[in-house]
Formats: C-alpha cells, structure tokens, sequence
C-alpha cells in the first residue's frame, strides 16, 4: 500500500492511478457501450457526447481543489481552457485527412478512439520530458514563450493559407513501404488480400490506417504548440497532463458537430493566433513586473470576458450575422 502513496512526477502515484483509471473507463464505455456497432455520428449525438466530456474535464477540477487547493484549480481550469481552445485546430486537419483518404463518416469514430490512445501516451511523453527540462532549467520556459509568439505571428500571417496533405513526405513514405488497398475495407486498418502481381495472399493496410498514422502526426505537431502553452500556466506535470487529455477526449466527439460547419468557421486561425501570442507575452511580462507566475485569473478572464470578442471565429459569413468585434 506504501507504493501508491510514492511520488511520482510532484505527485502521489495514486492521483495519478485515479486519472487514468477514470480515462480507461471513459475509453471502454465509449467503445464498449456507446459506440459498439460502426455508424456515423449525428450532430445531437455529437454534442451531447463533447458536453459529457466537457462537464467531466470541470468536474475534475474539484479532485484537483480537494488535494491541490484554490491556486491548483486556477491553473488547471485556466490550462484546460487554454487547451481546449487550441485544440480546435486540429479538427480542420482531421476532417482534411478523412477527406484525403475517403474515410466513410461511419469508421471515422473508430480511426478518432484509437487515435485518443496514441495522443495519451504521446502527450504523457513530452509532458514528462518538458517538466524535467524546465525543473533542471528555468529558462527554458523563456524559449516556450518565444517561440509561442513567433508561432501566433506566423499563424496570423498564414490564416488564409489552406492546409494541404497531398505532397506530404510521410504518405509518400508509407505508400512506398506498405501494400495499401485501394480503398477502406470495412473499419479494418489491415486485411489479408492477393498482391496484384504475384496473387499470394498478402497483409495490406488500408486508407484507416494510414488516417491514423496522419491524425497521430497532426497532433504531435499541434502539441509543440499546446503543451508549451500549458507550461507557460503552470509547470505541475500532474496540471498539465490532465488538462490537456480531458481537452483531446472532448475533442473526438465534438469533432462530428464541427465538422459539418468547418466554412463558417471563418476567424479560427486569427483568434487561435492571437491566444499563442497573448499566452507567450505574459510570461515576459511576470518577469518584468517581478511576478513568479502570471495570475492565472487574468488569463482567464482575457479569455472568458466576452464570448464573442474571445472567438472571433465564431462569426459566420452569412448576412445574418455581425463579424466578431464588430459591437460594442
């Protein structure tokens, strides 16, 4: 019993055995209860499904105040805000893999689960390795702040750039190495089929697969963004983790809401830049003004202050609609 009271990562190993347990649970009701049978996910479903984990990822907030206190619950609702705002990127990139690959609307959850999967051990990964950097070298947390600003920079001057798949090296590279059908073979990532030019019966990946393998990609490039952006908060491994996974698992259902009206999403990329490059200057200004940690209420505040001054990209291009900003 002594073991599970060990410190692991500035906390006790069983709070940590509490959150992935509760994440393993979630996991297999999702695709053991909800989501046994292949069919594609409405946007009703999809929206209660994101307020679920929505209202879980809040919920864990008073685990966090009733072991951390008031100041830990603070950065991990302000950590798991930020995240969950950033996170929003990566639905248009997935909804462009899909398209890329043709994935049926029906398999698309099924490629998103076992994509949640890597993202958890991935983003565990990095989390562990940048907590240990930055507890060896502070300064370290400069370098995140930087180069979130010069992210947001170069975001807000490629907003209007589309995103484009085709000519990426890693598609090339798995086409080259692996027989892939010539389109998806029910919801199976491999099959067993005759090769074109000998007819043995050879394994074969399919357009899932490789879905999965650009999806896993696509949010190891998001997370050099994101979990930087978290640190910036607060350097607790234990914060930052959790935060960042309950924001991913919301991610994955909401994406079926989303995904229908990615058009009218018009200012994403501005709103999402100018976030980056707000997170990366506070911690230049704590220095400045001799706070050890930006407050974390006023990170908040500057992003919950005003629903549509905070997501400009909310405005829809239709004549019914004022563009973000535009009142008061």
């Amino acid at each position: 019993m002594e073991l599970v009271f060990l410190s692991f990562l500035g906390q006790p190993l069983w709070m940590w055995l509490v959150f992935v347990s509760l994440v393993l649970t979630l996991l297999a009701l999702d695709l053991g209860v909800l989501n046994k049978d292949d069919h594609e996910i409405g946007i009703a479903e999809s929206l209660k499904l994101s307020a679920m984990y929505i209202a879980l990822g809040l919920g864990f907030a008073g685990f966090v105040f009733w072991q951390m206190g008031a100041t830990a619950t603070a950065q991990y609702l302000t950590a798991f805000v930020v995240e969950k705002s950033l996170s929003i990127d990566n639905i248009f990139v997935i909804a462009l893999i899909f398209g890329f690959f043709a994935v049926p609307r029906q398999y698309q959850r099924r490629v998103l689960f076992w994509g949640i999967l890597g993202v958890i051990f991935l983003r565990g990964l990095m989390i562990g390795l940048g907590a240990t950097l930055v507890a060896e070298y502070h300064w370290l947390l400069y370098v995140f702040a930087a180069f979130l600003i010069v992210t947001g920079i170069k975001m807000l001057f490629s907003a209007d750039k589309e995103h484009e798949i085709t000519e990426n090296g890693l598609i090339r590279f798995l086409r080259r190495r692996l027989r892939v059908t010539d389109g998806p073979r029910g919801h199976a990532f491999f099959v067993t089929e005759p090769d074109t030019k000998t007819g043995r019966l050879v394994r074969h990946a399919t357009p899932l697969f490789l879905a999965l393998v650009m999806i896993e990609l696509a949010d190891l490039v998001f997370a050099v963004d994101s979990v930087p952006a978290v640190f910036t908060i607060t350097t607790d491994p234990y914060i930052v983790y959790t935060s960042n996974i309950f924001a991913i698992l919301g991610l994955r259902a909401l994406y079926f809401a989303l995904s229908a009206i990615l058009a009218r999403f018009a200012y994403l990329k501005y709103a999402l830049s100018v976030l980056l490059v707000f997170i990366g200057s506070k911690v230049f200004v704590a220095a400045a003004l001799g706070w050890e940690k930006f407050p974390s209420g006023l990170v908040a505040w500057h992003h919950l202050r005003d629903p549509c001054r905070r997501h400009p990209f909310l405005a829809v291009e239709d004549g019914h609609s004022e563009r973000a900003g535009s009142s008061g």
